[in-house]
Order: C-alpha cells, then sequence, then structure tokens
C-alpha cells in the first residue's frame, strides 16, 4: 500500500492563496525587449539618417539591456512620408521605433492629407540639429552664392539642385534663395542624402542641397565638394570656416532635426525604458565620440522640449506655406 504523506494545514492553505493569488494577477508579461526591434530610417542607406541610426543602434541595444537588438529598416520615398507612415501606424508595443526629420515631417502634412503628423507619436527624444548647406562639384567655377545667382539669371532653368524631396528643408532653402535672388532653378528631388551625393560626384546636378554633416561625411569619405554657404544662424562649430547664407546676404535659415518616435500609446513602461535608453545614449561619451567622427552634431531635447520645438515649428511652415508654397509645378 502506498501511503501519502499528507501536508500540514496551514502549509496548504498558504499554497492554495498563493496560486490563487496568481490566478487573480493575469498573465505574466514578458520583460521588454523579448524579441528584435525594428528601427525605420525614412530615408535611404548612406544619409545621416542612415549613418546615425546605424552607430546608436549598439548603444540603444546596451541600455536597453537583456537580449535587446536593434535592426534598421531603411524606408525611403515621398520624402520621407512612406518611413514617418510605417512608424505612426505600428503596434505601439515598443517593437517599431523610428527616426522622425523636421522639416518633412511637419510640410508633408501640410502640403498633403498623411496618415501622420508629429503627434501621432510618442516621441523619445531628439539627437541631431544639422544646419542645411549648398555644396557645388570642386571642378565647378562656382564658388559664391553671388556667383551661383549671377550664373543662374544667366542660364535661367539650368541650375538643378538635388534635395531630399519635396517640402524638405532642402527644398525649401532652395525655394528660399530663388526667391531671394531673382533666380530660377530646377528641382530634382532623391529619396535621402546618399543619392545626392552620388549624382554631386557625377555631375549630373549643379547643386547639392546637403547638410552640413552630411556633407562633411562625404567630403571625408573622397567625394569631391565645396561649400557655397551654411543655413545656420552663425557659422556651425563643425564648419566655422564656411559662411551663413546670412553672412552673403541672402536670408535662408534651415536645419534638420533628427529625432526618435514611437507609435503613440506605448505602455508607459515601455515608453520610460525607451526615453531613458536615447537620454543615456547621448550622454555616452563613446557615441559623442563617434558622433563626432561622423559630422553629426548633437543636440538632445528631451520629450516634452522635443514636442515644444516641433509645435513651434509647425506653426512657422504653416505661416510660411502661405507666401511660399513648396509644392513642384
Amino acid at each position: 500500500m502506498t501511503h501519502i504523506k499528507k501536508m500540514p494545514l496551514s502549509r496548504l492553505a498558504a499554497s492554495l492563496a498563493l496560486a490563487a493569488g496568481l490566478a487573480g494577477a493575469g498573465p505574466v508579461l514578458a520583460a521588454y525587449p523579448e524579441h528584435p526591434i525594428n528601427l525605420v530610417a525614412s530615408y535611404g542607406p548612406g544619409g545621416g539618417t542612415d549613418l546615425v541610426a546605424r552607430m546608436m543602434a549598439p548603444f540603444l541595444q546596451k541600455y536597453l539591456g537583456g537580449d535587446a537588438r536593434i535592426v534598421v529598416l531603411n524606408r525611403p520615398g515621398a520624402g520621407g512620408a512612406i518611413g514617418f507612415a510605417e512608424i505612426a501606424n505600428a503596434k505601439p508595443d515598443g517593437y517599431t521605433i523610428g527616426f522622425i526629420n523636421t522639416p518633412n515631417l511637419l510640410t508633408i502634412p501640410i502640403e498633403r492629407k498623411t496618415s501622420f503628423t508629429w503627434k501621432s507619436y510618442d516621441l523619445l527624444g531628439n539627437l541631431i540639429d544639422d544646419p542645411g548647406g549648398f555644396t557645388v562639384h570642386r571642378d565647378s567655377g562656382i564658388r559664391t552664392l553671388d556667383e551661383l545667382a549671377a550664373y543662374a539669371k544667366a542660364n535661367p532653368g539650368k541650375v538643378t539642385v538635388g534635395t531630399t524631396g519635396t517640402g524638405s528643408d532642402d527644398h525649401i532653402a532652395m525655394l528660399q534663395f530663388q526667391r531671394a535672388s531673382g533666380t530660377t532653378l530646377t528641382h530634382v528631388p532623391y529619396k535621402g542624402a546618399g543619392e545626392v551625393r552620388g549624382a554631386m560626384a557625377s555631375q549630373q546636378i549643379v547643386v547639392g542641397a546637403i547638410n552640413v554633416g552630411e556633407a562633411l561625411q562625404y567630403i571625408k569619405g573622397g567625394t569631391p565638394l565645396r561649400f557655397l554657404g551654411q543655413m545656420s544662424k552663425a557659422r556651425s562649430d563643425l564648419a566655422p570656416d564656411v559662411p551663413t547664407f546670412i553672412e552673403q546676404g541672402y536670408a535662408v535659415q534651415q536645419a534638420s532635426l533628427r529625432g526618435l518616435a514611437a507609435p503613440k500609446g506605448l505602455p508607459a513602461e515601455v515608453r520610460d525604458k525607451l526615453v531613458q535608453a536615447v537620454a543615456q545614449t547621448v550622454q555616452d561619451p563613446a557615441f559623442k565620440k563617434q558622433a563626432a567622427a561622423l559630422y553629426a552634431p548633437l543636440r538632445y531635447l528631451a520629450p516634452a522640449d522635443y514636442a515644444a520645438e516641433l509645435a513651434e515649428s509647425e506653426a512657422g511652415y504653416q505661416s510660411l506655406w502661405k507666401e511660399l508654397p513648396w509644392v513642384d509645378k
């Protein structure tokens, strides 16, 4: 006969209470992240957004901890709208994040109906603030903005300007320079700065409207570019020898913010973990060193400050749209 050892009543009661408690607590959630996180870059390979995304991925993995793995996905096209929409429309579970770039994020919903605005996201923090710039091939005889204006007036419509898309900071800057200089320029939109660089290297276009940090990366890599001017209010520390548009008599000031966001509605604990990981990444000395090597001008904005800047910029572009619509005709 098998003898069954009786459990003391006190232990039996405790076991039953524990089981009931676990049942009432619902399913135990796995620690985030438990599988790879997609990081969407809304522009093509080789551009500033793509390079920074790939550079920062190991740091985000480090600070998210556990089995975190970041997979960078390029979703170029429509001036960034394809990638922006993919981020906004993804499941808000923390497994899709991505870069949102201004002004495209703000200008595209002004010019046409979209499935996103900047309010469609949980903001995780801004990382980059890169001023715009005009570059030409080093073999070009054009060395200043005045010389560019003179050439454009002598050759109406023949000055082609490559940008990262309609409504980008590059495109709006082109329109502002066109108006200020009394010239007629021809817009050539590409899917990212990497494509603009390629067109400049092969001299398919006259002017490459490329952000300062990106242009410096390409020059370092051997692309024969020459700056005509930068669009910051004052000369950037990245290019102290390059005069601003304002210095040269053209009231053009444009820059691109590049920050991280996720679909609206993240669980609070997931959002907080991502926000913290972004902040820790930007403060990491190794990340700063790598960003400097990429000529990526860092400017961290916490989510609340980032939201305030986006709201202010949106109002400015809505006003600009009324006087200088940027849709290609």
